[in-house]
């Protein structure tokens, strides 16, 4: 009776957090004040908080349980997410992204004459180049400046063009992605060995079905003919080694990981070690390149922004999330799942789609995967446990949705 009415209650407020949400009201503060929400409400049905520590006030526990998520979360992935995005800041300043997309996507010219087989190469080109540049919002603008005008000038609609270009980024993956780390902890196995062993496998199959239907999509509505479209601006020139340069943590993690390295004497990286190990490589290059000693430091200052925007965007959701995820597990919501799945006979499967379409309305509403996955990602152990079922048959699927 307690679990029903705990879920019921969980049902109404998730209902109107959703609400909030589409408004286009703050994530973090409504996550926040919904998980508030969830955990008085789960201490008046009388549940016992599954706490580390007690201020020795319930009131103040809620506070504390707040400091509890900022540490565990700033502590490790947080960081990692903030190293990253600051990485990230300055190859976009020193021309290095724009390099490497310009270099990847010249094969697409030479098939300007087979537009819709041109069009659909952009997709496994794309879902590579974000293996190197872990920000699908930026990626999706440096192939928008680079890649539209080809695929417009073959004769590929602008709709089409956009949508393929977004398609690029629909898979989470790859060993530098905070997702890909935060699933390699869980399951208790290094991000190069998950990447490598599990996501590539299954995200190179659906990228081929992908392909196959954009191409068939493109034939059916999508006759191509080429139009005149307006003169792009040559790019600057920057050294051909530039566009190695976002690729250097990829190289570094996959060398110094547990996959290709064994042994007493092994060299492991971490994701944020060879993040911080490239952006020096990546500075002295710059500077070997002509850059003069104020466009270095105009560099790091960006690197800094960098990673306070994604402190304030990225981490503060998570955070805000990890709240929201802990109210509605103190409210029942993995037994009443187990109860559900169980009384309709799904077995392994249900709960799978159950996590899938959970985690990929979660994405949408909070505008964040990283938060819906630090969310919902540990729930997964524990169900897994009680339906004696790998943890990767879930966590995988839940990552790519």
């Amino acid at each position: 009776m307690m679990l029903a009415a705990g879920l019921i209650f969980a049902a109404v407020v998730t209902a109107f957090v959703a609400w909030k949400l589409i408004q286009g009201h703050h994530p973090q503060l409504i996550l926040l004040a919904a998980g508030l929400v969830f955990l008085i409400a789960s201490w008046a049905l009388g549940n016992p908080l599954e706490a580390t520590d007690s201020t020795g006030w319930r009131g103040f526990d809620l506070f504390d349980l707040i400091v509890q998520s900022m540490r565990s979360k700033l502590g490790g992935i947080g960081t990692m997410i903030m190293v990253i995005a600051g990485f990230v800041a300055y190859m976009d300043y020193m021309g290095a992204t724009k390099a490497m997309v310009q270099a990847a996507m010249r094969p697409i010219d030479f098939l300007r004459g087979i537009p819709h087989l041109a069009a659909i190469m952009v997709l496994p080109l794309g879902q590579l180049l974000s293996l190197c540049v872990p920000s699908a919002a930026g990626l999706g603008l440096l192939m928008i400046a680079s890649v539209h005008p080809i695929l417009l000038r073959i004769g590929i609609s602008p709709l089409a063009s956009v949508s393929i270009i977004t398609l690029c980024t629909c898979f989470d993956m790859g060993p530098a992605s905070a997702n890909t780390a935060r699933a390699a902890d869980l399951l208790g196995m290094g991000n190069v060995t998950y990447f490598l062993g599990h996501q590539a496998p299954l995200a190179g199959s659906i990228t081929l079905v992908v392909m196959a239907v954009v191409f068939f999509q493109l034939r059916r509505l999508e006759p191509a003919q080429s139009k005149a479209v307006p003169k792009v601006d040559e790019p600057e020139k920057r050294p051909f080694y530039f566009a190695f340069l976002p690729v250097l943590p990829l190289i570094l993690l996959m060398t110094f990981s547990s996959f290709f390295q064994t042994g007493p004497s092994a060299v492991i990286l971490d994701t944020s070690t060879a993040m911080l190990i490239s952006l020096a490589l990546s500075m002295l290059l710059h500077w070997v390149s002509g850059a003069k000693a104020k466009e270095i430091e105009g560099g790091l200052k960006e690197c800094w922004k960098g990673m306070g925007r994604a402190f304030s965007q990225v981490v503060t959701l998570i955070i805000a999330a990890d709240l929201f995820a802990k109210g509605l597990i103190e409210l029942g919501l993995i037994e009443g799942l187990l109860v559900l799945v169980d009384g309709l006979g799904w077995g392994a499967l249900g709960i799978l789609v159950i996590f899938v379409a959970l985690i990929f309305f979660a994405s949408i509403l909070m505008g964040s995967g990283n938060a819906s996955f630090f969310a919902f990602g540990p729930l997964v152990s524990k169900v897994a446990e009680s339906m004696s079922i790998p943890g990767i048959r879930l966590l995988l699927p839940m990552q790519l949705a």
